[in-house]
């Protein structure tokens, strides 16, 4: 079951309109007693719907969660389409520079507030959701990707467990790494990260960085499920032969 309607963030985008997302499982309609886990995805616009995705193709998570009958709910938000960088403003925990349109001021914090704060409850108070932390997850790709990696350390009380596809790990190295490197974060946190083969290439020293920050997640005792994706790119179309993976690492049970 699809729910749709718009909403403005005014703290991040004034009165921008953007569209919201849930997904309830079909079970609800047998049973509304029966409660879900819940993933917070980024970029949501291009999370179901073709006709709403940037590039004309989305991830397919409407045709994944119906045909395998999963039992999560699935909650976005679309990303701010700003031409003066409104999207990389919201989806950056870290000012850095863009190669196109110069400095990029990092506003992640106050996009964690807003759905921390705003969007999750309100997601908990008119949807069946296991609110407590082991059923809250993040998840997104590229600066989604990034954000969902920081948003399960700088609120690690509220979200267990994310999935960064592709993240844009380059944006700002040195306060990524640090910020990593000394956030407390609980031992029992989960992270799948994965990055295509093809995308190594896009960046000076992806690659290495890439090895930096598993290594700081191991090193801090975070349970990683970590891929470099076989001619994977940087594209929905990639992304959406990742959910399997992904989706796996956030359900299982020991």
């Amino acid at each position: 079951m699809m729910y749709q309607w718009e909403l403005t963030i005014p703290e991040l985008s004034g009165e921008e309109r953007r569209r919201a997302y849930v997904y309830v499982p079909n079970s609800y309609r047998r049973d509304e007693s029966l409660r879900y886990p819940v993933l917070y995805l980024f970029d949501g616009h291009n999370v179901f719907y073709d006709k709403d995705a940037t590039y004309g193709k989305c991830w397919g998570m409407l045709e994944y969660l119906d045909y395998t009958d999963t039992d999560m709910i699935v909650a976005a938000v679309e990303c701010s389409h700003s031409p003066d960088g409104g999207r990389l403003r919201e989806y950056a925990p870290f000012s850095f520079e863009d190669p196109h349109i110069g400095k990029v001021e990092g506003r992640g914090k106050d996009t964690m507030e807003w759905l921390v704060h705003t969007f999750k409850p309100y997601i908990d108070q008119h949807y069946p959701t296991l609110p407590d932390r082991a059923n809250t997850f993040l998840g997104g790709s590229s600066m989604g990707g990034l954000m969902s990696l920081y948003g399960v350390f700088a609120y690690n009380e509220v979200f267990s467990r994310c999935a960064a596809l592709s993240p844009s790990l380059w944006t700002n190295c040195e306060a990524l790494n640090q910020f990593l490197d000394t956030q407390p974060i609980a031992k029992d946190t989960v992270v799948y990260m994965d990055y295509g083969s093809r995308e190594m290439k896009f960046h000076p020293g992806m690659l290495e960085q890439y090895i930096r920050v598993n290594s700081i997640l191991l090193r801090r005792g975070v349970w990683v499920d970590t891929r470099i994706v076989p001619m994977g790119n940087h594209c929905e179309a990639s992304w959406e032969r990742q959910i399997p993976f992904f989706m796996r690492t956030l359900q299982y049970q020991p």
